[in-house]
């Protein structure tokens, strides 16, 4: 839903036609450190993969649909631990465009 609502939230994004959204979410647990009372450090990772066949990119789309993903898991875990983290949200690849491949 966040992927096609992005040019309502980001200023001066235009709406684009999606033509597939994926997204991927995966469960882990860090290793050593400190774990907390009765739980451990882990982590989640979401990947958003969006497609569309016009001449612009989709980074904006992508962006915004794993960082409402990650709000989504910080609003169901928050009664569970307060000093979850929300971090590393970036472009890993990117293909077409006038821009060309990225690949981080």
């Amino acid at each position: 839903m966040a992927v096609k609502k992005t040019p309502e939230l980001i200023p001066l994004c235009h709406p684009i036609l999606v033509d597939g959204v994926d997204v991927r979410v995966e469960l882990g647990n860090h290793g050593g450190g400190e774990k907390e009372e009765g739980g451990e450090n882990g982590y989640v990772d979401i990947c958003v993969t969006v497609r569309c066949e016009g001449k612009t990119g989709v980074e904006m789309e992508a962006l915004t649909g794993a960082s409402v993903a990650a709000l989504t898991v910080f609003d169901m875990c928050k009664a569970v631990d307060k000093r979850m983290v929300i971090e590393g949200v970036r472009v890993v690849r990117k293909s077409g465009g006038r821009s060309g491949d990225f690949v981080e």
